[in-house]
């Protein structure tokens, strides 16, 4: 026994150096130029654009609208695809559930024995947790560096539990159409599900910020509001969390900017004079959907869980990827209950706690490979922008990493802090970076 504890402790210093090495050396690179160039991949085929350039061209040479609008559905059908390929890959492992020797109340009720060996016990007077309200703040001078551009700054205020699903404002019931068309409701057989609803908005900004004109080697200025709703099923039998989000939004609204500003001017910052070039300038509807599939894979010691998450997306960020991430240190919470590899940008920077009668605290880290399809706060939407770029002129696999420390007080008050760093979108010019931020996340557990 002891040598078995022996070696789960060198597997986990062995992933933590890992992974700590791996963001190091990141934020050492030049420009933070954290991936080479496509990753050796080259496409010679002509790609989808969404830039102003391209529309006027298209008109100069008589097409029609159905041509460019055919370009930006054959990209959301491939979206759908991805999604579908992910359900029917779900279905595939639902195959033997009803061979099992065990029916589904006494999988569950093992399930439950498994984990509570793993969990200290409540007593019974303890007050079962019903809500969570967590608030979370994104900037890129929370970072090594104290940058201010790219992903630049982002807040969201997140609602979840068993309460969330009446709450009086979500999109709890276009989001049930959406999971029962998609077949996500019938994902899990005897779910335990969990709800949340989450309103914030972020920000965007070119690395030269007092400058008026367009630069159009780094990235246009974009910024997004949004009100999304999520349902969440965890299988206990298979240790399999299922999470379908639903999210409306409007890209290019001024006051995006101004709140910027207004900080700016509380520390004597730069403005950041180029809001007005922004991606969708004055307003457009946007909206997002995904299905994201996580696994617990196991835990090498007591302290340490390790699982992996597949996700696929169609909206303003139409994209698939896989992740691993992990947590070591002292576990109290739910593995379903802790969702760094969820996020992204300042969406989901929150995720759901659990009331226990002990303190927790733990040390967590992954990382993600994306393949992205199309990414609206680079390439705009529908509505003509001053710039934008081309898909072409973007790299379709991009990687993200992060590491972060969480202190969870057992009065259900909890504190964590985030460094995250993504590769390199913009293959080439200013914009030709990595991007690095920092978060904070306060919550409280009712």
């Amino acid at each position: 026994m002891a040598k078995s504890h022996f070696i789960s402790d060198q597997k986990r210093r062995r992933l933590v150096i890992c992974l700590v090495t791996s963001m190091n050396n990141l934020l050492r690179s030049h420009e933070f130029t954290f991936i080479d160039n496509e990753f050796g991949i080259v496409f010679d085929q002509p790609q989808a654009g969404f830039t102003s350039q391209k529309m006027a061209s298209a008109h100069s040479k008589g097409e029609t609208a159905a041509v460019v609008w055919m370009e930006y559905m054959r990209i959301i059908f491939i979206q759908l695809f991805a999604i579908s390929l992910l359900i029917g890959i779900s279905y595939s492992a639902q195959a033997d559930q009803f061979t099992s020797g065990v029916n589904g109340t006494e999988s569950i009720a093992m399930a439950v024995l498994v984990d509570d060996e793993k969990r200290p016990h409540f007593p019974a007077n303890t007050k079962k947790a019903n809500a969570t309200w967590a608030m979370a703040f994104d900037n890129d001078l929370l970072a090594p560096g104290h940058r201010d551009r790219d992903y630049t700054y982002g807040m969201n205020l997140t609602y979840s539990g068993a309460s969330a699903a009446d709450a009086p404002i979500s999109l709890r019931t276009p989001l049930a159409i959406v999971d029962s068309w998609l077949g996500v409701n019938k994902l899990v057989a005897n779910p335990r599900s969990n709800y949340s609803v989450e309103l914030g908005l972020f920000g965007f900004t070119p690395k030269e910020l007092e400058r008026q004109t367009i630069n159009e080697t780094d990235r246009p200025y974009a910024s997004l509001v949004y009100f999304s709703s999520s349902h969440e099923q965890i299988d206990l039998d298979k240790n399999v969390a299922w999470n379908s989000t639903l999210t409306i939004g409007a890209l290019g609204l001024g006051w995006v900017g101004d709140l910027q500003n207004s900080a700016h001017h509380q520390t004597a910052s730069k403005d950041a004079r180029g809001w007005n070039h922004q991606i969708s300038d004055g307003g457009e509807l946007t909206g997002r959907y995904v299905l994201a599939r996580q696994d617990y894979l196991d835990s090498f010691s007591d302290s340490v869980e390790v699982k992996s998450t597949l996700q696929a997306s169609v909206g303003y960020l139409t994209e698939t990827s896989w992740g691993m991430s992990f947590r070591s240190g002292k576990i109290i919470s739910p593995w379903a209950s802790f969702n760094p590899d969820l996020i992204s940008y300042g969406e989901k920077s929150t995720y759901s706690n659990n009331a226990s009668t002990t303190n927790e605290h733990y040390f967590w880290a992954g990382f993600t490979l994306k393949a992205r399809f199309y990414n609206a706060f680079l390439q705009g939407q529908f509505r003509d922008s001053d710039f934008s770029y081309s898909y072409s002129d973007l790299r379709p696999i991009i990687a993200e990493t992060w590491a972060g420390y969480t202190y969870a007080f057992k009065q259900g008050y909890r504190i964590s802090y985030v460094l995250r760093a993504q590769s390199s979108e913009i293959k080439h010019g200013d914009g030709d970076r990595s991007v690095v931020w920092g978060g904070l996340i306060f919550a409280a557990t009712i």
